[in-house]
């Protein structure tokens, strides 16, 4: 009977409410993404206008430095606004209007967004702007002249060229103050790097450089005399060698560390007061920038009803879509579960496949469900032979003990020696076979009971062949050993005796007479090998498989008593896995067989 499975176990159902869950978090994921980037996209628009801001007063301020006052600006900062569409708008320090690019009339912003001041520069909103504060572009009487500029343009070609001769291959660059200099290709000050034989004499200044930095040294220097240094030391100050402004340098080597430290920020000061001093006619007045939103700007975001509206609308869409699709992609999927359940459904004994359609993880269950079923015919077939193999082996010796019990019942042969002597062998037979199956039975349930000691190989080897000695020398079959090293196994040695007689057994029955079964041992690193080889007919390819097989036999034909139980060699196997080793089988038709055994080695006990 077809059992029902209720309606919120289904698994179309379940693959419906998942899907419609993952579609919510989906969407509350696919918006919440959207606020991010919305809210990501407003930040890089508030970076962006920080980065307008910061060109428009990198610009002014470089204007601011160049000209000695703000006349002609207004084209500067209309054009700036139109790049930025932003307001600008420069005032003196009084708020009187000096340039607008609103309309006129135009209220001002709040309040001032910077000061442009060239000589107080901020080092973060001017990029390269110095340490002192001055604008790197306010240069006043630094300002080369013409015949100045053309003699160090020579001479920095002249080492530009020579330099490249060594292998250096530097640029030249012009400071604000015209200034050549010569860089690295990565930008780095090329001088450091200046072949020997080419000389150094372009940072040398020239006259106007001179001239204006004798000035600045004697302004510094009556700073300092004002607070007490000027006497004591020398003021140096150089041109840096990338043609920026100079700086101090105080030389303090006969004061304390602590003293030297207090008098070079003084002197450092009274530099920088003295340089701004000097460039101050030369630069415009300090100015308010006043920054503001354009007139056309449109509305940097609008959550309006009808934005609202469409968000709502496309989660719905996208909810619709994702159930659709998903009802249809269950109901693909669930069709070949209903052939895997109708199929375990059918009685055992018709051994029912299912067609495998896809090779998604449906296909792969379908086949996996597949083999199942082909192993559980197979062992359904090895069973029903086992059985039938069983009854067999036990009938045999029965109906024989039962026929010489008949007719010595009935008298028609008497009790003699001869008979029982026949009545025990047929006993024997029947409890071999027995013995055999309870063997495997207690291997199968994990019960085989092993008594382990260390056992030399040897000893092993010379009481199996003892034991067949009678029976090879029936047959006219040889059976020796050969031990090398003599090597010591962990094992039970009933057991170990009972595998390897197994062995040996099957080999006596499978060599012919002047044939030769040898026993041997050795050590192998961490283990012992032993094998059993016999010159008998050996074992075919195709037979190799199958030899640890229970009631398997190469031929058909032969005689059950002759030929074994075929429990044998099964019995072999589970001993040998009993004790942590390994047997396999080897040999080829015409050539003898091979069983190899490897076990752990043990330590010879101490004498």
């Amino acid at each position: 009977m077809k059992r029902r499975i209720p309606l919120r176990k289904r698994l179309l159902v379940r693959l419906l409410f998942a899907s419609a869950l993952i579609a919510v978090c989906s969407v509350a994921a696919t918006t919440w993404l959207a606020v991010q980037t919305t809210t990501r996209a407003l930040r890089e628009e508030q970076g962006q206008d920080l980065a307008d801001d910061l060109r428009i007063l990198a610009r002014l301020s470089g204007y601011a430095a160049t000209h000695p006052d703000w006349k002609g600006v207004q084209p500067l900062v209309t054009d700036l606004a139109a790049r930025t569409g932003r307001r600008i708008a420069l005032t003196a320090t009084d708020r009187t209007l000096i340039a607008d690019s609103a309309r006129k009339g135009t209220a001002l912003p709040l309040g001032a967004a910077a000061a442009v001041d060239p000589l107080r520069t901020d080092t973060y909103t001017q990029p390269g702007a110095q340490l002192s504060g001055v604008d790197p572009r306010a240069v006043g009487p630094y300002r080369l002249t013409a015949h100045e500029r053309a003699e160090l343009d020579a001479m920095a070609e002249k080492l530009r060229s020579c330099d490249s001769r060594f292998g250096l291959e530097l640029k030249i660059q012009h400071t604000p103050s015209g200034r050549p200099v010569l860089l690295n290709p990565d930008g780095s000050d090329g001088t450091d790097t200046l072949a020997q034989e080419c000389g150094y004499g372009l940072n040398h200044p020239v006259r106007t450089e001179q001239k204006a930095l004798d000035a600045l040294t004697a302004s510094a220097r009556a700073c300092l005399k004002d607070h007490g240094l000027g006497l004591r030391e020398p003021l140096y100050l150089y041109l840096n060698p990338t043609g920026r402004n100079p700086l101090s340098r105080y030389a303090l080597a006969k004061y304390p560390k602590a003293g030297n430290e207090q008098a070079l920020k003084t002197a450092q000061s009274c530099t920088e007061a003295a340089l701004r001093a000097q460039l101050d006619p030369y630069v415009a007045p300090v100015a308010d920038l006043y920054l503001g939103g354009g007139e056309a700007t449109p509305p940097r975001f609008d959550m309006s009803p009808a934005n609202k509206a469409k968000i709502v609308g496309v989660v719905g869409l996208v909810l619709a879509v994702t159930v659709a699709v998903t009802a249809a992609v269950a109901t693909r999927l669930v069709r070949p579960l209903r052939a895997l359940t109708e199929a375990a459904q059918q009685p055992p004994e018709l051994h029912v496949r299912v067609p495998v359609t896809t090779r998604d993880e449906t296909g792969i269950l379908a086949e996996a469900f597949n083999d199942l079923t082909e192993r559980r015919e197979r062992i359904e077939a090895q069973r029903k032979a086992m059985v039938s193999d069983i009854a067999h082996e036990l009938r045999s010796p029965l109906t024989n003990i039962r026929g010489w019990l008949e007719v010595t019942r009935d008298g028609v042969v008497a009790p003699d020696p001869a008979l029982l002597g026949s009545l025990h062998e047929e006993a024997l037979v029947l409890q071999r076979v027995i013995d055999d199956l309870q063997d495997l039975a207690a291997a199968d349930a994990g019960t085989l009971r092993l008594h382990t000691e260390p056992v030399a190989a040897e000893e092993l080897l010379g009481q199996v062949a003892a034991a067949h000695r009678v029976a090879a020398e029936a047959a006219g079959v040889t059976v020796r050993s050969e031990v090398d090293a003599s090597p010591w196994i962990d094992a039970d040695p009933l057991r170990m005796r009972q595998a390897l007689g197994n062995l040996v057994s099957n080999a006596l029955r499978h060599t012919p007479a002047h044939g030769t079964v040898t026993l041997a041992a050795r050590r192998h690193g961490d283990e012992v090998v032993l094998t059993v080889t016999d010159t008998g007919t050996g074992i075919a390819p195709q037979d190799l498989p199958h030899v640890f097989e229970r009631f398997w036999r190469a031929e058909k034909s032969r005689s059950r008593r002759t030929g074994g139980s075929g429990l044998g060699l099964p019995i072999v196997r589970h001993l040998v896995a009993a004790h942590g080793g390994t047997i396999v089988a080897g040999g080829e038709p015409g050539a003898g067989a091979v069983f190899t055994l490897r076990l752990p080695a043990a330590e010879a006990p101490p004498d």
